[in-house]
């Protein structure tokens, strides 16, 4: 898709983060747009900023409520959404969470909550939409992480959430080629969204530790990123330079990965046994 002027764009999760980034830059480029999410007056400032974006007042924008983790939600919300705005030419999945804990320290119901946002989210909105967009072909983009390809400590649940979107937007990419729907899977570092606030407070020293050397990105370049990897029909669209290399590099040479993760986490983990306190950056990849 190169060329977004007119078409109908859905953004789940597009209240705030990335998700409003991009529909900010959607609006920009004359799509038309629907965000959902849960909390009414999210989407309420979120539909302000998006319209403050768009470039004709003949764009409909407009948003809708909905908890991605309940089925039967979605689906009676999805349905009313293409009765009232139309097939989407383009799904933006983008809800999600994450509260980083040491494995044992996550609860079932943790566990649970995780993988109904993150995965199950992104399944229930494909599944009402899809059979709509097999008509005019689109293209579906799934946001993973790069959590999503690279096991970090303290995302146990989190971590198995976005391998679940990768394996799963692949799968999808080649059945629903004969369609005309491309499908993408974004992966982005840490970004500066009220979610990574969100986690810093539950995020253990030495998570902290693996990515403070990392540049902590901002929802517009995230934004950009995805859009200019969609014109492209990218299957991973990863970010930053830092983010490719690390899928590179996981990829051929994971034991090397491995070993620079585990000699930060043992001197994190020596630091404490010593009596000292590790060291507390922000994070940033």
């Amino acid at each position: 898709m190169k060329d977004f002027n007119g078409k109908v764009v859905y953004i789940v999760g597009g209240s705030s983060g990335i998700g409003l980034a991009t529909a900010k830059a959607l609006a920009a480029e004359g799509a038309h747009i629907v965000i959902f999410a849960r909390r009414k007056e999210h989407l309420e400032q979120a539909l302000g900023q998006i319209k403050s974006a768009r470039v004709s007042s003949s764009q409909r924008l407009s948003y809708m409520q909905v908890d991605v983790s309940v089925w039967d939600e979605v689906k009676a919300v999805m349905s009313r959404a293409v009765t009232e705005f139309g097939v989407p030419d383009v799904l933006i999945n983008c809800a999600g969470r994450a509260y980083p804990r040491v494995f044992e320290e996550i609860s079932y119901q943790q566990f649970t909550e995780t993988m109904e946002v993150n995965f199950y989210g992104i399944w229930h909105t494909t599944a009402v939409l899809v059979p709509y967009m097999k008509e005019n072909g689109g293209h579906i983009v799934n946001v993973s992480s790069i959590a999503g390809f690279l096991g970090l400590f303290g995302y146990t649940d989190y971590s198995a959430s976005k391998f679940a979107i990768i394996g799963f937007s692949e799968a999808l990419r080649s059945e629903l080629k004969q369609y005309g729907i491309t499908v993408s899977v974004l992966c982005p570092p840490d970004t500066d969204t009220p979610g990574f606030h969100e986690e810093n407070k539950t995020k253990p020293e030495e998570t902290r530790a693996i990515s403070a050397g990392a540049k902590l990105r901002q929802p517009d370049e995230i934004a950009r990123a995805l859009i200019d990897g969609m014109k492209k029909g990218e299957m991973y669209i990863i970010p930053g330079f830092d983010g490719r290399l690390i899928f590179l590099l996981k990829r051929l040479f994971p034991g090397l990965v491995e070993f620079v993760m585990d000699s930060t986490i043992k001197r994190v983990q020596a630091q404490r046994r010593n009596g000292g306190s590790p060291q507390k950056e922000t994070a940033g990849g």
